[in-house]
């Protein structure tokens, strides 16, 4: 990040004037496709998606130095079964049912590779026949279970990335993950874990994505409040099911091709098919730019939960306590893993500026080219999303004694940071 795209960057965020900035952008037709990658820049891609929370597809250009697009394809552009159960066939993965619904998702078995594959390709053989169960290999994380070099390049557009910096820190997991399946698997409407933002890659294949923009998904809402789970059934169609259907305009949908990655924004519900046998990777992420957006729906989560127990409050000992464990069941983070998931990005940040380094250098990685400006737009937005986590009434019954430092100790040296970068 150059320090011109620090100020437009500073500047949009103090124009929003705490709005979320997944609720505001403009309306689209279409989805800008990038085509070229030797004249669209980090700052170009940042300024004109990443900020204002906008789609974008980029051409098989970009990835066509990636490894997998070369060893797991075959010379016609198939999955490359051999390649595949040569290297990973042991690997146990995670596989959806995409003929049960399952609450507004797919119940999932775990099976190795080596016998998905052979489903697979039985499948194949019986036409993609109706009648036969649909399976689809989801989020497996790969990169954590092996070492990816040569895989895939990380594009320098997402480099930017908390959320896989935050669980590579702890050794522990990552949003990294392979999807791959035949013709006819789909993954259900949903918005991003955590609201993050995410990328996909098609190594082979085509999918077909819906794109619904932040808000437009409570016109989706049945008459019982719930949220579609096939936005494509004629079932959408019945008014008494779906009172404000017309409240929402079209679906953005986009086609994309083998070798192509969509940018998947903030708090956009999608839906994406298969349109041929195909195979993606894709990434969950979260950055300065969404982090009030994570916030946020962290805030949302806790109100669900507290919401759904409100009869044991005044019985249930540490009912507030018994909250946020609930949380961390189910959305995988509560308040208090949250204080330490900013404390590292933080702390990291500060340490980078003391000693004149880029975000990919703090311990010796490769660097991302991202600078010193980037680490002090990152402190600025860490800063003000902590002051509001410090003056949540929930944030402050949590047991101070997991904290170190302090929140009000870390938000004071952040600030005197942000203090001290202004005239970088």
């Amino acid at each position: 990040m150059d320090r011109e795209t620090r100020v437009f960057a500073e500047s949009h965020f103090r124009g929003l004037e705490g709005r979320l900035p997944s609720r505001v952008c403009p309306k689209l037709d279409r989805v800008d496709f990038i085509e070229k990658p030797d004249s669209f820049s980090y700052a170009d891609f940042f300024k004109g998606y990443l900020l204002p929370n906008l789609p974008c597809v980029f051409s098989s250009a970009f990835t066509e130095d990636w490894g997998s697009r070369r060893l797991w394809v075959t010379p016609s552009g198939k999955p490359n079964f051999d390649y595949l159960l040569q290297n990973y066939g042991d690997v146990v993965v995670p596989v959806a049912n995409c003929g049960v619904q399952e609450y507004n998702s797919n119940p999932k078995e775990h099976m190795p590779l080596r016998d998905y594959i052979s489903y697979w390709k039985e499948y194949i053989q019986a036409n993609y026949s109706s009648s036969r169960v649909c399976l689809y290999l989801k989020d497996w994380h790969l990169c954590r279970d092996f070492l990816a070099e040569g895989v895939f390049t990380l594009p320098i557009y997402f480099s930017s990335d908390w959320l896989n910096e935050y669980w590579d820190a702890l050794d522990v997991d990552d949003y990294r993950f392979v999807y791959m399946g035949p013709t006819g698997t789909w993954s259900p409407f949903h918005a991003d874990v955590f609201r993050s933002f995410s990328w996909s890659v098609n190594i082979c294949g085509r999918k077909k994505w819906f794109f619904f923009p932040p808000g437009q998904e409570e016109a989706l809402r049945d008459c019982h409040g719930g949220l579609p789970y096939d936005v494509t059934s004629p079932t959408l169609l019945d008014s008494r099911l779906y009172p404000m259907r017309d409240r929402c305009g079209p679906p953005l949908e986009v086609t994309q091709e083998a070798g192509e990655m969509v940018f998947v924004p903030s708090g956009w519900h999608h839906q994406v098919h298969n349109l041929e046998d195909t195979i993606s990777i894709n990434h969950n992420w979260v950055n300065g730019c969404n982090l009030a957006n994570m916030w946020h729906f962290l805030q949302q989560e806790l109100s669900a939960v507290q919401q759904e127990v409100i009869e044991w409050r005044d019985t249930m000992p540490d009912w507030h306590h018994h909250c946020q464990v609930i949380m961390k069941s189910c959305s995988g983070i509560n308040f208090e893993e949250f204080y330490h998931f900013l404390k590292i990005i933080a702390e990291r940040r500060l340490l980078l500026l003391a000693k004149g380094m880029s975000p990919g250098q703090v311990e010796g990685g490769e660097d991302t080219g991202l600078g010193p400006q980037q680490a002090a737009f990152d402190i600025g937005r860490i800063a003000e999303v902590l002051e509001s986590v410090v003056a949540h009434p929930d944030f402050q019954r949590v047991d101070p004694s997991t904290f170190s430092p302090r929140p009000e100790v870390l938000l004071r040296q952040l600030e005197e940071a942000v203090a001290a970068t202004t005239s970088l």
